[in-house]
């Protein structure tokens, strides 16, 4: 891969989380009880998957 193509595919990588982290913060703000809900879950879930 040619440092161009580096260079391009970390530009993209960093437009797309950018935009994953405002989709998150959006979705937060229009429904924060299940947003924390939803939060919960996923740490049961990790402390549980980490456990075995």
């Amino acid at each position: 891969m040619s440092p161009e193509e580096a260079r391009d595919r970390l530009r993209r990588r960093a437009v797309f989380l950018r935009e994953l982290a405002e989709a998150r913060e959006l979705r937060k703000r229009v429904m924060p009880r299940r947003w924390r809900q939803e939060r919960t879950r996923a740490a049961l879930r990790m402390r549980t998957f980490r456990a075995n």
